[in-house]
């Protein structure tokens, strides 16, 4: 899968407009037995493009420190993507709450009135030393660009 990020910093990503954002290109075992990409890939695509959010906007010490598991995916599909679409996935954030922090990921083809895929994550924040849950503090506010 090609990718490229197409965001400038990703500071910020706080609505559609401010999202972070990245281009991906389809690879032929994306396509189901229907010819359009499979479910399961929107959802690959939706946690690829969250954790190379992370990974551009953390410190050093922040990957150190955070690691982020998933608590919930709601999917709505509602364009398939054929062969030779290229896509752009965007994603944003939405409320923290403790160690909960909602992110919203927009897949649609370029120029796109609509999403292909909408998906709304609830991720958790977990210490990785104890493997333990923690409440979502204004380092990662602060550096997301997003308010508490």
């Amino acid at each position: 899968m090609r990718q490229s990020e197409t965001s400038a910093d990703g500071i910020g990503a706080v609505s559609w407009e401010t999202a972070f954002s990245r281009a991906i290109e389809p690879k032929a075992d994306d396509f189901d037995e229907l010819g359009h990409v499979n479910n399961a890939v929107y959802l690959k695509w939706a946690q690829e493009t969250a954790t190379a959010h992370w990974l551009l906007i953390a410190t050093a010490a922040m990957k150190t420190k955070w690691l982020w598991v998933v608590l919930r995916h709601e999917i709505d599909y509602r364009d398939p993507i054929l062969p030779a679409d290229g896509v752009v996935a965007r994603t944003w954030l939405g409320a923290a709450d403790g160690p909960r922090y909602d992110r919203f990921v927009d897949i649609r083809k370029p120029g796109a009135t609509r999403a292909a895929a909408a998906v709304k994550s609830t991720w958790v924040l977990i210490d990785a030393a104890t493997r333990r849950p923690k409440r979502v503090g204004a380092d990662i506010f602060e550096a997301f660009g997003a308010p508490p």
